[in-house]
């Protein structure tokens, strides 16, 4: 938190150096080497002696450099220095130096390199022991000692250069480690520029990161400082490396040569200077001394020859102007010219002019290289009759004829451009005596295998045109070449078999020697420690980073709570600070410091193993804390404190660091890096700041870049970036291409699979397949390498194991199979970086990437659409090439270039659709070459990165098209594609599918889900094809299925049924059409649940269903998901699948044993008994009777006369009671059964118990189940209530119900008020009419009245008839009317039961009486107002109510008939119009698409997202339903358009033809005009003016 920079570095310093402990340890142990034998231990003490005896010498060096020339000069300095000594003691101590520092460098210089027979070999062991004691810093100390013209130090200078070029021989670390120092070298010295060349040698890692002022020097010296061969040879090797050509090399040193002029560029071409080429080439002299004009000349010619090579055209170009062809010719044929030189000018005329990337017409058109085949002719001759003597033969001329000449006879005849070329017709003489001579040539018996490879093909290739060209050959000659290749057919096979066989005994006998065995036991066991130590502290190097990563984001809980750093800290204090000083770090060049900075920042962001990275910060900060704190702190530890990063999202990281200034260090470090390495890892913490697509980090990123008009050069950096890489991939392209031309070859015949299969012999086993004449060289070169190898290991000189060894082999065989520099790979996260820029349809940073505003546009768009093009090899995809460009190295890239462009487009982004889509390069047609092609040779290996890369091409077209209402886009892509090809694609990609459904069952499901599986990608384009299809009636045809048979119908079918299409409405009103795949989770969506939605679907007051629907879709979506979860439970699944059958066996089951009940209850009063013998087989017949209906037509009638004819005969056979016990069980088993597939379809447990309790159908279904489950325990009457099941099932019953419970508080209130005008009438009632209320009723014989017997009953009722008989009637009547309450029984019972009111069961009264006329009245109102009036009001309401249910029933399925379930329309709307109403409701309204869309939403990821995807997923968040059509269809707006649009487009005709008339017109007036002007000149050009007379005689005509 210090404000002085360098206290804070160093403190990051060691805080990264006390978190990387274990990692240093490790790097350490790595480093170690191990000396096993004697000679090893022997080396190592004499090269530590060496060193430091070396080290403090140069140390002193001022005391003996300078001894010498300060003899006089410099004498009085030296006596006084040395006062004691004696001038002669100072000459001692001073020769003494010289020879130690001598002899010291020879022998350090021995150790690193072997002469052999075959010339020097490094010992890369010692090379090691070496670097590792670092002989080199002490030798490069050496080198910059001052010293002037002294002879001796001149030769120590000589032994040190020597020494460091012996050091980095064949070594590529030890050359690394050199090229730091490079700035020393770079003087005029020749030695330096050997070593310089040594540095460099073969290793195209340095080649290829090579500095232009390094070739500007070396050109310059040549220029100033004399043409040294030297200066060229470097040039030389820095251009071709490992095998390969660096073009940017080839380009550099091209265009330096040619700034550089005449001075380095000495080509004899006028006569003067061809004579002094001629005399040179006569001399002895000049051809035997390096540093010659011949010499330089030859290299210069060598030079540009290499500069060529490789189809390079911009070099190609330069040359041929430097030395044209006449020229070559000239030399070449000259009788004086030497082999060297021509060598040097064949080899040039091969690469320049014959194999070359375009063609040379010259060459195959003119006479010079035919008069350069008789010249071959001549040397050819020359060769062959000099075989006797080897002492004396000319081993340059046999090098030229049979290398230089065999190949450029072989490309110039197999070069594609000589095809077409005549003049071989005329020259067949010369041709067939070219055969001849190389023939001959072949017979020679000094040839050495490679030799006789190179003359071989060049037969091979002979042979061949004369065949194709019809040229004739002597009979014999024709014979011999046939069994020439027959021969070496067999021989190739023989030696092979030999070598392999020789090379494995050689091998072992070779490690029967015991000390190399040891030797590499040892070696081998070092690196098994290692590597376990490696997999053992890797896990603990994570935890070190995964805590400091902890720490710098959560630096406060260091601290104690209220101190002022712990405050700090908490207010982001530290992470700014960190990153202000990280911009320091740059301007300091503490690069290393800012990348471990940047990568920290970086993990802050990712979150891996959450559990372990909580333990290790909990372990951290509580050690942290002293003892009494630590209890205190335990409870912090678990709470959200500690958890950091943990506890926060990755949006919340981002917008953390966002605020303290991350995205202005990321924009800052980008614009300003000066090295590839920060620049790479800022573009990697932009990425990890902008992942998930971000918006608040976009918005940052947007008002930053246009707040401080950054954008300009922000822009500037990536769109130089995107040149610059497309410029290297022009310049690697041209090998990848010839290389993977030689593998196609290779795949044709698989018949030869006999070659060796070991990794050294790969190359091999390729060639062989191609033909037998390059067979010879491979395959010896690759015995040499393989004797090599095993030598190798015997004398144990590769300290750093075989296992090092053979890696280090195959990451050269990586590299060569392609491998892309650090200027192509940077750009995949640099697209990765504007692809989430733009992530979520940010429609302003879009915008922004095409053009900001600014003096300098970069249209980044454009230029990664050229990125792409220039990629995939900038050809049009029409000829199939496209999979040569494509390869596992780069199809990383070009996936992310085009999923870029994708999130261009997305959302939509019009202009950049149209800049897309109208770009005047090959993007477009690469885009669809990418769809259609097979992508061969890596789809055989690896269709998964084929179909990945497919798959996004197709989204890619779809995002190019998408929300467009015009269809230029659609056409522009339809021009270059053959529909019927796009459907091929669509039925290949679904066999694929098919294929590996079938072959991996276990892991379908996570097939299934895959985005890249081939049935998605084949779903993709079919979705492409579809959108196309509207603009080509051809691919509309071709997509529907019946046109034609087999496989194909299949695909197409599949890919219809589970392709979906609604309409949607956008923000500004306008609709739009969306074709999407149907999310699979769809398929699980039960037939059940789709009625039940299509028919209980409410509307709402606008009439619409889309709101009651919308909101089902949650529950729609859950069911899905539930249902998907239920088919990975077999059982449940089919008790739920059958849950239909199981209810009606429940109902039949309950009728049944209601019946039982009511024929024959009670129970105990029947017995089973026995029947008659006749009926009891009867019974047993009906049985087996339906038994056999049963087996035979399975119908539920024959089911239910078994059931029957069953329970009958159980009744017989067991009894009534224990048959309804049998019954009762079973109905209750069937009803648990039923409830689990219940619960199963519905997936009741999983919404909770709250829903559960809610679900009214569930606790319907528990009740029925305790109901069966009492009739079993309890009583058999309890089963009576099951029959109450027929409402729930009936819905004409549920609808009678309905009518009563619908209108319940109408009819509950009109019977409040019956009860009212009853309470009143009972009131009335008591006051007047008291003694009416007598009522008649019936006794029941009293039986407790036990103590009167019947007789004195009898005897009382006697009594009292006799004395009083009115009271007989009295005594049967009752007074109802004493109390108030009885009244209001009385009147609520009687009155409202009797037909005619209260008035029929009270006293008929007297018209006498004097209350007669009031109680009519009573009762005729009682009558009118309860009877008439009120009961008949709650029976009209029941029957209303049933009436408006039916009505509504029908209306209800009248709508679901005439209208559209989304947009409301009815079916009359579509009369006469294009589409029809059932066509509307299946394709273009379906509401089922709609749910599936909206399921799709949920499902996709959201970065994911289509632009109409991303804006409906925003619109259902916001539970907003404007998206969906209403009352509007694009079928019915396009049909009334059409007449517009017809209309318009005859105008726009007419208008077009009137404007090609105008302009005829305005042509032909202004060449009238022309004509009378040239005549009016001609009239004044001779004077004529005036007579018109004269005019009309001779006319003038304009010319």
């Amino acid at each position: 938190m210090h404000d002085y920079p360098p206290l804070v570095s160093g403190a990051l310093h060691l805080l990264f150096r006390h978190f990387s402990q274990r990692q240093e340890g490790l790097m350490a142990f790595k480093q170690v080497q191990l000396l096993v034998t004697r000679q090893d231990v022997d080396n190592y003490k004499q090269i530590k002696s060496d060193l430091d005896q070396l080290r403090s010498i140069v140390e002193k060096s001022e005391l003996w450099v300078y001894k010498r020339q300060g003899e006089d000069g410099m004498d009085g300095e030296g006596s006084s220095e040395s006062d004691n000594k004696k001038k002669s003691s100072t000459e001692s101590t001073s020769n003494y130096n010289y020879r130690v520092v001598k002899e010291i460098l020879l022998r350090l210089s021995m150790l690193c390199v072997q002469e052999g027979s075959s010339g020097k070999k490094n010992k890369k062991q010692q090379q090691r022991l070496l670097r590792n004691m670092g002989a080199h810093c002490v030798v490069l100390e050496l080198l910059q000692i001052p010293y002037e013209k002294d002879v001796r130090m001149q030769e120590i200078m000589k032994l040190a250069h020597e020494f460091l070029q012996n050091f980095c021989a064949g070594n590529q670390q030890n050359q690394t480690l050199l090229h730091k120092h490079l700035n020393l070298f770079l003087n005029t010295g020749i030695l330096e520029a050997i070593t310089m060349q040594h540095i460099f040698m073969n290793n195209f890692q340095l080649c290829s990161e090579i500095n232009e002022r390094v070739v500007q020097h070396f050109v310059h010296c040549a220029e100033t400082h004399g043409r040294h061969v030297q200066y060229l040879k470097f040039l030389q090797t820095i251009v071709k490396a490992e095998n390969k050509f660096i073009k940017k090399c080839q380009d550099i040193v091209m265009a330096e040569l040619v700034n550089s002029g005449e001075d380095v560029l000495v080509f004899y071409n006028d006569r003067a200077s061809f004579q002094a080429l001629i005399q040179m080439m006569r001399s002895e002299r000049d051809r035997m001394d390096e540093n010659s004009q011949l010499m330089y000349h030859i290299h210069l010619v060598e030079l540009l020859a290499v500069c060529t090579e490789g189809k390079n055209v911009y070099t190609e170009i330069k040359c041929n102007s430097l030395l044209p062809l006449d020229d070559i010719v000239r030399v070449v044929t000259h009788e004086d010219c030497v082999p060297e030189v021509k060598i040097a000018y064949i080899n040039f005329l091969n690469h320049c002019y014959v194999d070359t990337e375009v063609e040379m017409k010259e060459i195959y058109t003119s006479n010079h290289m035919w008069k350069l085949f008789e010249n071959f002719l001549v040397d050819i001759c020359r060769v062959c009759n000099n075989t006797s003597d080897r002492k004396h033969a000319d081993t340059m001329l046999e090098c030229y004829v049979t290398e230089t000449v065999m190949s450029i006879v072989t490309c110039f005849f197999s070069s594609p451009f000589s095809d077409q070329s005549t003049s071989l017709q005329t020259r067949q003489p010369v041709f067939v005596q070219l055969l001849q001579g190389v023939f001959r040539v072949y017979h020679c018996n000094w040839l050495n295998p490679v030799q006789k490879a190179s003359v071989e093909a060049c037969i091979k290739v002979l042979s061949d045109v004369a065949k194709s060209r019809a040229i004739a050959i002597p009979v014999d000659l024709d014979s011999q070449v046939n069994n020439l290749f027959v021969k070496s057919n067999n021989v190739v096979q023989k030696s092979l078999l030999n070598w392999k066989l020789s090379a494995k005994t050689t091998s072992r006998r070779d490690s029967a020697i015991p000390t190399s065995k040891d030797y590499r036991n040892i070696i081998e066991r070092l690196q098994d420690i290692v590597s376990a130590l490696e997999d053992r502290l890797r896990p603990l190097v994570q935890a070190e980073l995964s805590v400091l990563v902890d720490v710098l984001h959560r630096p406060e809980l260091l601290f104690p709570e209220n101190t002022e750093a712990r405050k700090k800290c908490e207010s982001g204090g530290f992470i700014s600070k960190l990153i202000k000083h990280t911009k320091q770090l740059l301007e300091e060049n503490e690069e290393r410091l800012c990348i471990k900075v940047l990568q920290t920042l970086r993990e802050m962001m990712t979150k891996e193993r959450e559990a372990l990275r909580q333990i290790l910060v909990n372990r951290y900060y509580g050690n942290v804390k002293s003892g009494q704190r630590r209890d205190s702190h335990t409870p912090f530890s678990t709470g959200p404190g500690v958890g950091g990063r943990g506890e926060l999202s990755l949006a919340e990281v981002q917008c953390h660091l966002d605020k303290e200034g991350a995205s202005d260090l990321v924009i800052d470090l980008i614009m300003n890096a000066t090295s590839d390495r920060i620049f790479q890892e800022s573009i990697l913490l932009a990425i990890a700041l902008l992942e998930g697509g971000n918006t608040v980090i976009q918005r940052s990123f947007y008002q930053r870049l246009t707040g401080d008009n950054k954008s300009e050069k922000f822009f500037k950096v990536f769109n130089e970036r995107m040149k610059l890489a497309q410029q290297e991939i022009k310049a690697t392209v041209t090998v990848n291409t010839s290389d993977l031309g030689s593998k196609k070859k290779d795949e044709e015949p698989p018949d030869k699979d006999t070659p060796a299969r070991n990794k050294g012999q790969r190359s091999v086993n390729n060639k062989i397949k191609v033909g037998m004449l390059e067979q010879l060289a491979e395959a010896s070169a690759v015995t040499k390498k393989a004797f090599a190898t095993y030598r190798r290991e015997v004398e144990a000189e590769e300290h750093q194991t075989v296992a090092d060894v053979s890696s280090a082999a195959t990451a050269e065989k990586g590299q060569d199979d392609g491998e892309m520099s650090v200027i192509i790979t940077i750009m995949q996260p640099i697209l990765r970086l504007m692809q989430l820029l733009c992530e979520n349809h940010n429609r302003d940073l879009q915008n922004f990437l095409r053009s900001q505003n600014n003096k300098n546009n970069y249209n980044l768009v454009c230029e990664t659409l050229q990125f792409l093009d220039c990629i995939c090899g900038s050809t049009t995809g029409g000829l199939g090439l496209l999979g040569l460009y494509i390869n596992e190295k780069n199809v990383g890239l070009i996936n992310q270039t085009v999923e870029s462009l994708t999130e261009y487009c997305q959302g939509p982004c019009h202009e950049n659709q149209n800049c897309i889509a109208t770009h005047e390069c090959n993007g477009i047609d690469i885009i669809i070459a990418l769809i259609l092609n097979d992508i061969n040779p890596l789809g055989k290996k690896r269709m998964d990165l084929v179909l990945e890369l497919k798959n996004n091409a197709s989204k890619l077209l779809l995002a190019i098209m998408e929300s467009r209402h015009d269809s230029e886009n659609a056409e522009r892509i339809l021009y270059n594609m053959r529909p019927k090809e796009l459907v091929e694609v669509i039925k290949k990609a679904y066999m694929q599918g098919e294929i590996e459904v079938e072959e991996p069952q276990e892991g379908e499901d996570g097939e299934e889900e895959h985005s890249a599986s081939p049935r998605n990608v084949g779903h993709n384009i079919y979705i492409l094809a579809h959108q196309l299809a509207r603009h080509n009636k051809e691919l509309q045809a071709m997509l529907k299925p019946g046109g034609t048979y087999g496989e194909g119908d299949e695909a197409l079918e599949f890919y219809a049924k589970h392709t979906a299409q609604i309409e949607i409405v956008r923000l500004d009103r306008t609709m739009e059409q969306i074709v999407f795949p149907v999310p699979n989770i769809c398929e699980f969506l039960t037939q059940e649940s789709k009625l039940r939605v299509y028919y209980t679907t409410e509307r709402d007051e606008q009439g619409s269903k889309i709101n009651d629907f919308f909101l089902r879709s949650e529950d729609l979506f859950n069911e899905m998901n539930w249902q998907k979860k239920l088919r990975a439970q077999p059982i449940l699944y089919w008790c739920s699948r059958n849950m239909s059958f199981w209810s009606s066996i429940s109902f039949n089951l309950a009728v049944l044993m209601n019946l039982l009940v009511a024929f024959f209850y009670p129970l105990e009063g029947f017995r089973g008994g026995t029947l008659e013998p006749h009926l009891s087989t009867l019974l047993w017949l009906a049985m087996l009777v339906s038994l056999a209906i049963v087996i035979v037509l399975p119908q539920p009638h024959g089911i239910r006369a078994l059931i029957a004819s069953t329970i009958l005969r159980l009744i017989f056979s067991v009894g009534l009671e224990p048959t309804l016990l049998l019954l009762g069980g079973f109905n209750l088993c069937n009803k648990v059964v039923f409830l689990t597939s219940f619960v199963g379809n519905r997936g009741t447990f999983t919404r909770g118990y709250g829903a559960m309790i809610t679900d009214v159908e569930f606790l319907y279904h528990l009740l029925y189940l305790i109901i069966c489950t009492l009739g079993v325990f309890v009583h058999v009457f309890f089963y009576s209530l099951l029959l109450f099941d027929l409402i729930y099932r009936e819905e004409t019953l549920l609808n009678v119900i309905k009518s009563v419970t619908r209108n319940g508080r109408s009819i509950v209130l009109t019977a409040v008020l019956a009860l009212i005008l009853v309470y009143l009438f009972s009131i009335v009632g008591y006051i007047f009419f008291k003694d009416d209320f007598i009522l008649a009723v019936d006794r029941i014989p009293n039986k407790s009245l036990g103590s009167h017997s019947q007789t004195d009953l009898i005897q009382t009722k006697m009594i009292s008839s006799c004395l009083s008989p009115s009271a007989v009637v009295i005594e049967d009547k009752e007074r109802t009317c004493d109390s108030l309450l009885m009244c209001i029984v009385t009147v609520l019972s009687h009155g409202l039961r009797s037909g005619g009111g209260v008035g029929d069961v009270l006293r008929k009264p007297s018209k006498e009486e004097p209350l007669f006329a009031a109680r009519v009245i009573y009762d005729l109102l009682f009558f009118f107002m309860v009877i008439i009036i009120v009961l008949n009001l709650i029976f009209g309401v029941i029957i209303d109510t049933f009436a408006d249910l039916r009505s509504e029933k029908q209306k209800k399925e009248e709508i679901l008939k005439t209208t559209c379930f989304i947009c409301g329309l009815e079916r009359d709307k579509f009369d006469n119009k294009t589409v029809t109403f059932e066509e509307h409701i299946k394709v273009e309204h379906n509401m089922w698409h709609y749910l599936f869309f909206i399921v799709l939403v949920k499902v996709k990821d959201s970065t994911e997202y289509t632009g109409p995807e991303s804006y409906v997923a925003e619109m259902i968040r916001e539970h907003n339903l404007d998206w969906f059509p209403r009352m509007r269809a694009m079928s019915l707006v396009s049909s009334d358009a059409d007449g517009e649009q017809n209309e318009i487009r005859s105008l726009q005709e007419k208008l077009e033809s009137t404007m090609k008339l105008v302009s005829n017109l305005s042509g032909q007036l202004t060449e009238l005009k022309e004509q009378m002007t040239e005549q009016r000149k001609q009239k004044q050009r001779i004077g004529l003016l005036g007579h018109p007379q004269h005019m009309n005689v001779n006319p003038q005509q304009p010319a």
